[in-house]
């Protein structure tokens, strides 16, 4: 039988990251777990017998889980190493809102003691599929777990675009970016520029145009085997595509961009027995945004 194997991902530049990230490799290693940690991170981390691998995908490859410390942020920057190995992803949340993670710091014993026993299960998430096109030409492929988000390049003009809706035109907007997001996307930058919050288990695709100087400018949510597009028109300065706010791709004029949804997911890591975690959807949006639930009685046992 091959060995387990773990890959731990922290943000490196704040401290209680690398405090856990070091007592996460001690209790994985006591375990008998092997622990890869990336190249760039090693230095900072300074745990001896670990394995230092490449920041690239392969450092994922035949691993059992990615164990991340950090925001959400470091869990999109993880994921960009473990969608391609198919390795299921486990967040523990050092950063402010966390949406994505699993554990909070103060349950990072028992999130280890539930990797070690086997305890959680493997939930997958959409992704996008992003392709920018000029004339009929290629320009880039990409993808994103949260949105892939059109937006001006200059604070000066809008961004004037043509939005399109499985091969028909829409609504044209002079506006400050279009974001074509996913579920998981639905509480990130979708959710602060105005669009609806989707449950995960909802496979849809959104379009939430930014302050767009329209009357028809409404969040749309629409199919997952839709194809959402959105054209910039030749007369409008060039834009910005970003992908997960870490992936950045210059806009021409004229340049169309088209979304669909991802053929790979990203896989999640979700744990058993914590009170913190495993937890419906519905209890994750009440504590992450501190919703006022008092009064709330519960459905009453039948007479």
């Amino acid at each position: 039988m091959s060995k387990r194997t773990v890959l731990v991902v922290a943000h490196t530049g704040r401290r209680p990251a690398r405090v856990s990230a070091r007592q996460v490799i001690e209790r994985l290693a006591d375990a008998g777990i092997a622990v890869r940690v990336l190249d760039g991170e090693a230095e900072e981390l300074a745990c001896p017998g670990v394995d230092v691998v490449p920041s690239i995908a392969a450092a994922a490859e035949d691993t059992e889980v990615v164990i991340v410390l950090g925001g959400d942020g470091t869990l999109l920057r993880a994921s960009e190493i473990a969608r391609p190995a198919g390795a299921p992803l486990l967040g523990v949340n050092l950063g402010h809102v966390g949406f994505l993670a699993e554990a909070e710091m103060e349950d990072l014993d028992e999130t280890v003691d539930r990797i070690v026993s086997r305890a959680y299960d493997i939930e997958e998430r959409m992704t996008v599929d992003v392709v920018v096109r000029l004339n009929g030409t290629t320009l880039t492929r990409t993808w994103a777990l949260n949105e892939a988000t059109i937006e001006k390049a200059s604070r000066e003009r809008l961004l004037e675009v043509v939005a399109e809706v499985d091969g028909r035109p829409l609504s044209r907007w002079g506006c400050d970016g279009v974001i074509c997001a996913t579920p998981t996307g639905s509480t990130a930058y979708a959710f602060s520029a105005g669009g609806p919050i989707v449950w995960p288990e909802v496979e849809a695709l959104l379009m939430v145009p930014i302050s767009a100087h329209a009357l028809f400018a409404k969040p749309m949510v629409v199919s997952p085997r839709s194809t959402l597009a959105v054209e910039l028109l030749p007369q409008t300065p060039g834009g910005v595509l970003w992908c997960d706010g870490r992936r950045r791709f210059d806009l021409p004029p004229g340049a169309r961009v088209e979304v669909v949804r991802g053929e790979r997911p990203v896989r999640l890591a979700r744990l058993h027995g914590l009170d913190a975690t495993g937890a419906p959807f519905t209890d994750r949006l009440v504590a992450k945004f501190d919703l006022p639930v008092q009064g709330w009685r519960g459905r009453r046992a039948p007479s």
